[in-house]
């Protein structure tokens, strides 16, 4: 059994369940390990999303229809039709208009009795404290390691709880970090991966059952911190395999040399955290080792011309079949390999979904003494919207 997280920490007036709140949350109230003061724990609490994503759209839809009184959106994208495939909050009406306006109408219809914030703004280090100090508990459905050391960060030094989840492809994760006692996402990663190593959702996939299945695994942890009931996930690493159904429990030890929640902390404020993961050193080796970009109005012009350009397409196979220029491919992991396949003496244009696996491509063939590259802006994306509209986007 654990201690409830106080939901108190602001000043307080008397909290009742109204006649429709009790017949709203009778299934609640009706079980000893709820029952009414623990509706009320419910109705108290302040609980903060950071994202309003694949993770955060069942974690939403599940947190406000619990009774969750005080929930806090932030993100500051807007919906995409590619977001639909699992991110259930949204209809297809909501294409277009931002996520926190959109997820904030569909909780309200779900559940109105509650309070709902959204905050329409990128996290970062100068608004994170600001952004965390009225919640009571932060859950982390984020898609990028800046944002989680940033995330975890902010909640070790304001004392609050990280409900955290990711999602890749078939598999995903869950724990909870900077619980008193417990690790934090530093003693689980205390360096970021290099850039580029880890995929994105965007370049991987991820199948759309599976933000919904950890999504809901937050939302259960994240109540069960509020009611300070059963056992949760402190300590203790959940991962979950969806192609062969299994769970597995990983245990998670706070690192006494962590320096943030170690014996001795070195770490006592918020950083640039986008030159922590190195992605600011991976864009100035990119423009240090000279990546030259075409747009791809310009490829289509020159290719009208008759100029003899060759295209290298370094995406994978599956995405090549969704939409491709006719060029040759090698997926990047490939490149290595069969690099012996290419003419170094032809000028070459090389591209994958948004231009950074084929910058990363441009940066070894030019180590590889490859003199004539252009690197396609934007990459396929951009020539959909710039050249032929009729190119399926993914």
């Amino acid at each position: 059994m654990i201690v409830a997280i106080p939901t108190d920490t602001l000043p307080q007036q008397e909290v009742k369940l109204s006649k429709e709140e009790v017949l709203r949350y009778s299934r609640h109230l009706i079980m000893p390990e709820v029952g009414l003061e623990g509706q009320l724990k419910l109705k108290r609490a302040r609980v903060l999303m950071i994202g309003a994503g694949g993770l955060g759209a069942p974690l939403g839809l599940y947190l406000a229809a619990a009774g969750v009184g005080h929930l806090g959106i932030v993100d500051f994208d807007v919906v995409d039709f590619s977001n639909l495939q699992r991110q259930v909050t949204f209809s297809t009406d909501d294409v277009g208009k931002h996520k926190t306006e959109a997820a904030k109408a569909r909780l309200s219809r779900l559940n109105p009795t509650i309070e709902i914030k959204a905050f329409e703004t990128q996290l970062t280090s100068e608004n994170a404290f600001e952004l965390f100090r009225d919640f009571d508990i932060i859950v982390d459905g984020t898609d990028n390691f800046p944002t989680r050391f940033l995330v975890n960060d902010a909640c070790l030094l304001l004392g609050k709880p990280n409900v955290y989840g990711s999602i890749f492809r078939f598999e995903g994760q869950a724990t909870v970090f900077g619980y008193p006692g417990g690790p934090c996402y530093r003693c689980l990663y205390p360096e970021p991966p290099p850039p580029g190593l880890v995929p994105s959702c965007a370049e991987g996939g991820v199948l759309g059952v599976l933000p919904g299945i950890v999504g809901a695994i937050q939302a259960m942890e994240t109540i069960k911190l509020i009611l300070g009931s059963g056992d949760p996930l402190v300590g203790r690493l959940l991962l979950f395999d969806a192609l062969a159904m299994r769970f597995r429990e990983l245990k998670l030890h706070k690192n006494p040399a962590c320096p943030l929640c170690g014996e001795h902390r070195t770490i006592t404020k918020l950083i640039d955290y986008d030159e922590f993961c190195g992605i600011r050193g991976e864009e100035a080796l990119a423009v240090t080792n000279g990546v030259p970009e075409i747009t791809p109005r310009d490829l289509r012009a020159r290719q009208d011309r008759g100029e003899d350009l060759f295209i290298l397409d370094v995406r994978e196979v599956h995405e090549y079949q969704i939409c491709n220029l006719k060029g040759k491919l090698i997926p990047l992991g490939e490149l290595a390999r069969r690099v012996n396949e290419l003419d170094s003496s032809r000028e070459m244009v090389v591209h994958c979904r948004s231009g950074k696996r084929s910058a990363e491509a441009i940066q070894f063939l030019q180590k590889a003494g490859f003199k004539k590259l252009w690197n396609l802006k934007g990459g396929v994306l951009a020539w959909s919207d710039e050249v032929d509209p009729s190119m399926p986007k993914y």
